[in-house]
């Protein structure tokens, strides 16, 4: 973003944009918001999935000395009229599933990622060792019907989709040399950082994974919020950054069945299309279902309520192909109650675009949704 500075929510951001954190391995993303979280929050830990939680106390009388009991040991699902506010950090990568004999590495997606959404170019191999770049790429366009799997992808031959059968990760070492970095089945592959800068479209911004990023940044402003203005929750609240929603909302899931409270609330990226008649352009997105559940109206209806007392053009939708930590967690039955706020986005699980106000207007909606009565 060269024509102008960042202010402290973008900068936050971009370094959140830049930090790996593919699934089962999101401990960069946790880092960065533990050190944010920390000085916002009552108390904070993290979880047996690896989930950072962050606990806000309603009335003001946290005691540390009683922490351990009242927080951090397996609680009674549903106890209590606590809210969980949910963020995933984990995002959308690839998984080594084999390591060819010329050094190559032949990779699956790691969530609902095709190579055509994130495109050919810098890769980054989280390896045991080492971190290094290769390049995920599919081949030569002169090649004739003798290369078919190059042959295959082409509109005006094979005009297969590309896939991830299609295309390998050079790598420039030899299999010894990969084996002594820790490359091996499971490895992770994430997009580079180089491909993972903020740029400016106008009145709106645009980067690959702001699925939950830019949810996270929100969620973290939020309790910023509240703590700049010496506010509490009606209720406790729990402010979940968790792990594994791509590949089946596991930490939200975890985060859910353990921490007190009758309701859990997933940020997301929404999907801005005619046929859910959202857009980019308008206010914050409110689920009423999605592919796994329907959430609960009266928790939609308040959001909508609080983001129209605002003025910001909230939109309701009901959702297809979508499933969040909050779903999830209800579809498990692990929560009574689930509610979802997105942020309206362009191209999700792609290049990703939001308006420039988008992470604000979320955290504002939290933060009075946080302070009402249900």
């Amino acid at each position: 973003m060269a024509h102008r500075d960042y202010d402290s929510t973008e900068r936050l951001l971009q370094e959140l944009l830049w930090s790996y954190g593919p699934c089962g391995q999101e401990d960069a993303v946790r880092a960065v918001c533990a050190r944010e979280l920390q000085p916002l929050v009552d108390d904070m830990w993290v979880d047996g999935a690896g989930n950072l939680i962050g606990y806000i106390a309603a009335d003001g009388s946290f005691d540390a000395a009683t922490a351990d009991h009242r927080h951090r040991t397996t609680a009674t699902p549903g106890l209590g009229a606590a809210t969980r506010v949910m963020a995933h950090m984990d995002e959308l990568s690839m998984l080594v599933k084999r390591v060819e004999p010329d050094g190559t590495l032949h990779v699956t997606q790691l969530g609902t990622m095709y190579p055509g959404n994130f495109g050919l170019g810098p890769v980054a191999v989280l390896g045991a060792q080492e971190t290094f770049t290769a390049v995920l790429t599919l081949g030569s366009e002169h090649t004739t019907q003798e290369s078919q799997r190059i042959w295959q992808t082409k509109p005006d031959r094979g005009d297969h989709s590309l896939d991830w059968h299609h295309v390998y990760v050079f790598t420039g070492r030899t299999p010894q040399q990969l084996e002594a970095l820790g490359v091996r089945p499971g490895t992770r592959v994430c997009v580079h950082r180089s491909k993972r800068s903020l740029v400016e479209v106008g009145d709106y911004i645009g980067c690959y994974f702001l699925d939950d990023r830019a949810a996270v940044t929100a969620l973290l402003r939020a309790a910023r919020l509240l703590r700049e203005r010496n506010h509490r929750p009606t209720d406790d609240a729990y402010f979940a950054f968790t792990t594994n929603e791509e590949i089946g909302g596991v930490g939200g899931t975890y985060a859910s069945a353990s921490l007190p409270g009758t309701l859990t609330l997933a940020l997301e990226v929404g999907p801005t299309e005619r046929e859910y008649t959202t857009t980019v352009s308008g206010g914050p997105i409110v689920g009423y279902s999605d592919a796994l559940c329907v959430y609960d109206k009266d928790v939609a209806d308040r959001l909508m309520a609080i983001a129209a007392d605002r003025g910001l053009s909230p939109q309701a939708a009901v959702l297809g192909a979508f499933e969040s930590d909050a779903s999830h967690s209800k579809a498990s039955g692990v929560t009574p109650r689930a509610g979802l706020l997105c942020l309206p986005t362009l191209s999700t699980h792609g290049y990703e675009v939001i308006h420039r106000g988008a992470v604000e207007d979320m955290a504002t909606v939290i933060v009075d949704f946080l302070r009402q009565p249900a």
